[in-house]
C-alpha cells in the first residue's frame, strides 16, 4: 500500500503560497502563526507561510516533550530564519501551565480516559497559547493538518489542532505533503522521521495509536471514495479498511460544521 504522491509540487507550493497571501491581504493582517512541533506538516506549513514574504511566527509550545521533537523543530526554525528575514520565532514552555491545570481539576479512575482528556488538554492549550499570539500580532493561525487527518480518520483535538483561521495543506494527501517537504527542502530529519502527534509526552507514533501507516489510510480513503468492493481486499487490507472506516464514522463530529438546532419560523 506504498504511496507516491502524483501532484506537480512547484505548482501546487506556488498555488498555496498565493492562496496564503490572497487571503491574508483581503483579511488585512500582518501574516501567520504557525505551531511548530518538530513534524512534518507543520514543517511545510510554516515553509509555506514564510514563502508569503508576510510575517511567519513559528511558536513551539513543549509540555513535558520529547527531546527528539525538540531538537526537530528547532532544527527546522533556525534554517527557516536564515531563508527568510520575514521568519520570527518564539518559545512558551507550556509544562508549568499544564501541570497547574492538572491540580484544579478532578482525576479519573478510568486511565485510558484521562490520559486521552489530558493529551486533548495539551492540544487545546497549544491552541489557546497560537491565538494569543495572533491576537497581540495581527496574525492568521494556520492549520498544519492534512486530508487523511483531517477529512479521512479526524485524527486531531477539536478545538485544540483543529482550531485554526485557514488550512493550507488540509487538501494534500500524506505523502503529498512529503513530495513538498522535500521540495521545499525541510530538514532530512524531520522526513525521516516517523509521524507523531506528541500529545503524549513520549515517543510514541501516530500509526501505534492508530493500527496503520499513514500510506495505509491514504489507500483506504481513496477506496472508501470510490466505493470499491471489501470482498476484493486482502486480510490486512480488510484490518485497515476496517480502521479507517470506525475512525471515520466516530469523528465526524470533528469533521462536520457545529450542528445547529433551527426553530421553525411559526415558532418564533
Amino acid at each position: 500500500m506504498s504511496k507516491k504522491s502524483k501532484i506537480e509540487v512547484g505548482k501546487v507550493n506556488t498555488y498555496i503560497v498565493t492562496w496564503l497571501k490572497d487571503y491574508a491581504t483581503k483579511a488585512k493582517v500582518n501574516g501567520f502563526v504557525v505551531g511548530i512541533s518538530g513534524g512534518v506538516d507543520s514543517a511545510v506549513t510554516s515553509s509555506l507561510c514564510a514563502q508569503t514574504g508576510l510575517t511567519t511566527l513559528c511558536v513551539e509550545m513543549p509540555i513535558h516533550q520529547d527531546e527528539k521533537q525538540i531538537s526537530r523543530g528547532r532544527e527546522h526554525i533556525e534554517q527557516l530564519k536564515k531563508r527568510f528575514p520575514n521568519v520570527k520565532s518564539m518559545e512558551a514552555d507550556l509544562t508549568t501551565v499544564f501541570e497547574t491545570f492538572k491540580t484544579v481539576v478532578p482525576g479519573s479512575d478510568d486511565n485510558t480516559k484521562l490520559d486521552l482528556a489530558l493529551a486533548n488538554t495539551r492540544a487545546r492549550l497549544r491552541m489557546s497559547t497560537l491565538y494569543y499570539f495572533a491576537g497581540i500580532h495581527g496574525l492568521l493561525v494556520a492549520g498544519t493538518g492534512n486530508k487523511v487527518e483531517d477529512f479521512g480518520v479526524g485524527f486531531f483535538t477539536k478545538y485544540g489542532d483543529g482550531g485554526v483561521d485557514l488550512s493550507p495543506i488540509a487538501d494534500l494527501m500524506k505523502s503529498d505533503v512529503y513530495a513538498l517537504g522535500a521540495h521545499l527542502e525541510i530538514p532530512e530529519s524531520i522526513q525521516n522521521a516517523a509521524p507523531t502527534d506528541g500529545l503524549f509526552g513520549d515517543s510514541r507514533t501516530d500509526e501505534e495509536q492508530i493500527g496503520a501507516s499513514y500510506d495505509e489510510l491514504e489507500w483506504a480513503m481513496i477506496e472508501s471514495e470510490n466505493n470499491k468492493k471489501r470482498e476484493d481486499f486482502t486480510d490486512r487490507e480488510k484490518e485497515v479498511y476496517a480502521i479507517f472506516s470506525k475512525l471515520n464514522t466516530i469523528n465526524q463530529h470533528k469533521m462536520n460544521p457545529i450542528p445547529v438546532c433551527l426553530i421553525p419560523k411559526n415558532m418564533k
